[in-house]
């Protein structure tokens, strides 16, 4: 089994929910009916909630590939993702932020059938590919009480059968925000470099 150790730090996971609804942008305390939906994902669910109840300030280290599988993302096109699919698609089901990565709580399966999905698509250099956790990964999931550190919730579980997206969803999400920013990238090339000495002005927030 391999446990999720990523170290990267990313900028902008303070606006990463700015397209969630009120009511989900505010949910980052899980609830009992959420905690208990966690550790089912554990071979000893009774004792994994008691120890983690015991100390709810401290993160969990819980497997995938039974009850949710996780698709991790950098922080900034996590946010892409995220915005996405709240604002054009279905939804997502909880999603959390650890070490400057976004954790997407997905389908059982979805580890498995959403890189051969990405292979037909073309990337190019825009993202990073992300990394998908099913059968046999771990990842550390937030503290059921916020507390200041690397990891928080942006969306906690709250309840016993929150709804999760599957490969498809998450498939038009990734792929609509890798084109948005490299089309956002192309639009920047094409303008020729300013001249080092000049003074350059930012004429986009004009009304």
């Amino acid at each position: 089994m391999t446990t999720l150790t990523t170290e990267s730090r990313c900028p902008g996971l303070d606006t990463a929910h700015s397209a969630l609804p009120a009511h989900a942008a505010s949910a980052t305390r899980v609830t009992p009916q959420g905690a208990a939906w966690l550790v089912s994902a554990s071979a000893h669910p009774r004792s994994t909630l008691a120890v983690w109840q015991g100390r709810p300030t401290a993160p969990a280290v819980l497997p995938c590939g039974t009850v949710f599988d996780i698709v991790n993302v950098p922080a900034v096109f996590g946010r892409r993702v995220l915005d996405l699919l709240w604002g054009e698609g279905p939804g997502s089901g909880p999603v959390a932020v650890h070490r400057g990565r976004m954790l997407l709580f997905a389908a059982p399966g979805t580890a498995q059938r959403l890189p051969s999905l990405l292979d037909w698509e073309e990337w190019g250099d825009a993202v990073p590919a992300p990394l998908c956790h099913g059968r046999g990964d771990a990842v550390t999931v937030p503290a059921l009480t916020p507390t200041p550190g690397p990891s928080r919730w942006l969306v906690a579980p709250d309840t016993r059968l929150p709804w999760l997206p599957g490969p498809e969803a998450l498939l038009w999400a990734c792929v609509r925000a890798a084109r948005t920013a490299a089309a956002a990238d192309l639009r920047v090339s094409i303008f020729p470099s300013a001249d080092p000495g000049a003074n350059v002005y930012d004429v986009s927030r004009r009304r």
